[in-house]
């Protein structure tokens, strides 16, 4: 759940950036929002979460 909660604050905050920097029109922001909500109903989700889950354990892993 914290992962999901870090990559949902991480997305919003890089959208938030785009917006005001010119770089993302509000109207791509919105699509890129639809095609999220289409994506978290379809068949594909499953296998997005476990790549996001084993991406988040290999660089949690990571040491400096």
């Amino acid at each position: 759940m914290a992962v999901s909660i870090s990559v949902v604050l991480l997305l919003a905050i890089l959208a938030v950036l785009f917006l005001r920097n010119g770089g993302l029109k509000p109207s791509h922001g919105i699509v890129c929002l639809l095609l999220g909500f289409c994506l978290a109903s379809s068949g594909v989700a499953p296998a997005i979460h476990s790549g996001l889950t084993a991406t988040a354990d290999i660089v949690g892993g990571l040491r400096p």
